[in-house]
């Protein structure tokens, strides 16, 4: 039998105890999920940048090769307004395996991310290359190599773009 003095729940508060656990289990899984996607999204934009900066290395690498090599011609085996596919592993310039199709993505073989070997990942990247006249960048000794870097999650689509002159070391 129950005296005045005890205390015990009644029904009305046991629901309401139940709804607020149950509000504060699903926020923080709410929480858990929206860090964990942000996670994702940051580690691909940080890929993502690396590739584009890549990129803009392998014509580096293509213009001190010609230099060292002393080419007559600094940016001999650069194509001027065309975009291109194209790795540290590639025989050529531009390199066949990296042909630009609407469905080329790079692949990534464990070690590097390339154009023919590996297993296919969600990033595309297309590097132009150009030759602007400007006061900043004059014809015929600089080059201008843009990178874009683009990738899908989600359902949106993820850009990373980098931007550099080339100059002629003459």
């Amino acid at each position: 039998m129950k005296t005045k003095n005890e205390k015990s729940f009644t029904l009305m508060e046991a629901i309401v105890a139940i709804f607020v656990i149950t509000t504060g289990i699903v926020g923080v899984l709410s929480l858990v999920t929206q860090t964990i996607s942000s996670a994702t999204i940051s580690k691909d934009k940080l890929i993502a940048a690396y590739l584009a900066q890549e990129g803009i290395e392998i014509v580096r690498n293509i213009r001190d090769t010609n230099w060292v090599g002393g080419a007559a011609i600094w940016d001999i085996g650069i194509g001027y307004t065309s975009d291109y596919r194209l790795d540290y592993q590639s025989s050529g310039f531009p390199d066949t395996n990296c042909n630009l199709s609407v469905n080329n993505y790079l692949k990534y073989d464990g070690n590097y991310y390339n154009c023919s070997t590996g297993n296919e990942t969600k990033f595309k990247r297309k590097i132009t290359i150009s030759q602007p006249a400007t006061p900043d960048c004059p014809a015929g000794d600089c080059l201008n190599v843009s990178v874009l870097v683009e990738w899908q999650e989600k359902g949106t689509i993820h850009s990373v773009a980098a931007q550099e002159n080339l100059y002629n070391w003459h």
